[in-house]
């Protein structure tokens, strides 16, 4: 039945307590790093993989992919993961460089190319801030110039302190602002900003990200039934119909996004842990919003077209409206899980997490060339609707870590702390 808990046996063990199940964990992450070894690219930073893990001959070096890259290799060198320092290098150097603007600042969404126009977009800086401080926790050196200009270009530019959120979108010079606002990049900054206020040991940061999620999640997710609002006004009035005509789009698809649900529900829960773990007050909401989302997510979500999975977007009325299967979505889902099980004891999260990884491994893991698909089709066929080819080692390599943490610190600081 759509969005019930699985219909599973009682269990009275975990298998996050389970050794073995940790080892699974374990060798899934080493495969997925050693796919990702291949976007490594010449000219500077990281590009996208085809479906094989090959590095096409037009490929063009990303700033996101390079920022996400840069951060799994960081807490990948930080346990003990040989050869994964230099690739952070890599990364690093190629965002002190060629991917940013050095004559107006900010970051490039890819290496330029001519007679491109660029902007400068929130999410794409939320990620340099996550590499830069991963990368710093991992002792590269070279990585604190860069996590003092991404804070510089944060809080010049994007941190709007009267909306007590963040900014979506400039041109490159920085004169004109999108008359828009996301919840998408504003999510990846909470995230960014929950691990600077670990590695910098800065509570602003955990401010300003209990901010955005008072704004974005109690004040509208919680009253949307815990459906997430992902676009907004530049006055930050729900903007529901955004994309309509285009509801595939990669990053600001129409309607809702049931995986964007888990993810929050997962910051949510780091933030209560890092707030009470520094002697600051938790708002009680956080773990009630933390778990509406989780739900609403599952029931909104998880076959609710008659095959396994969860769909991409579904509209107001809560229908269908992208049934393809994004990785990401099951990766956050599965890691979500996990967090809720840690935080409540409540074993239908154990069921879930069970749920998700089962569905990964049918579904999603590629045994044949590597990685995960990185989307399946409604009946869990791969497609390339949205995504092509095998881009992203991030979502999938952090679920194979988070089951293994604590809720707080985040991952950079608690590895470094000796967690995993």
């Amino acid at each position: 039945m759509p969005g019930t808990t699985p219909n599973l046996p009682p269990r009275h063990d975990s298998w996050l307590d389970r050794p073995s199940h940790h080892h699974w964990l374990e060798s899934e992450g080493q495969r997925l790093l050693a796919f990702y070894r291949a976007s490594r690219h010449a000219t500077c930073g990281f590009a996208a993989l085809d479906e094989d893990g090959r590095l096409p001959a037009d490929a063009v070096p990303d700033t996101m992919i390079t920022a996400r890259m840069t951060h799994c290799f960081a807490l990948a060198a930080m346990r003990g993961e040989p050869g994964a320092a230099p690739l952070v290098a890599h990364g690093i150097a190629a965002l002190n460089g060629e991917l940013r603007d050095a004559e107006h600042g900010g970051w490039y969404g890819a290496l330029p190319q001519p007679g491109e126009t660029q902007t400068k977009q929130a999410y794409i800086h939320a990620f340099v801030a996550l590499a830069a401080a991963s990368a710093w926790q991992a002792g590269d050196e070279t990585a604190k110039p860069l996590l003092d200009d991404i804070i510089e270009v944060i809080e010049t530019h994007f941190w709007a302190e009267d909306e007590g959120r963040m900014r979506e979108g400039f041109s490159r010079d920085w004169r004109e602002d999108e008359a828009y606002r996301g919840g998408n990049s504003n999510m990846h900054a909470t995230e960014a900003f929950l691990q600077l206020a670990d590695v910098l040991d800065e509570p602003k940061w955990r401010k300003r990200a209990l901010s955005i999620v008072e704004k974005i999640i109690h004040a509208h997710a919680r009253l949307n039934d815990y459906r997430v609002v992902e676009h907004f006004d530049a006055e930050w009035n729900e903007w529901r119909d955004y994309n309509e005509d285009t509801p595939k789009d990669p990053f600001r698809p129409y309607g809702a996004t049931p995986g964007h649900a888990f993810e929050w529900s997962r910051l949510l829960l780091h933030l209560e842990g890092g707030l009470l773990r520094h002697g600051e007050t938790a708002p009680g909401w956080l773990i009630e919003d933390a778990r509406g989302l989780f739900h609403s997510a599952c029931e909104l979500g998880w076959h609710v077209d008659g095959e396994p999975g969860l769909v991409y977007t579904h509209d107001w009325e809560n229908q269908p409206v992208v049934h393809e299967r994004m990785h990401w979505t099951l990766a956050e889902a599965a890691a979500t899980a996990a967090m809720l099980l840690k935080r409540t004891g409540d074993t239908a999260y154990e069921t879930w997490y069970r749920t998700f990884w089962d569905y990964i491994d049918r579904f999603l893991i590629d045994r044949e060339r590597g990685s995960w698909w990185q989307e399946l089709d409604r009946h869990n066929h791969p497609s390339s609707e949205v995504w092509s080819g095998k881009a992203d080692l991030y979502h999938a390599y952090q679920s194979t870590l988070l089951p293994r943490l604590p809720l707080s610190p985040t991952m950079a600081k608690a590895i470094a702390d000796g967690a995993l």
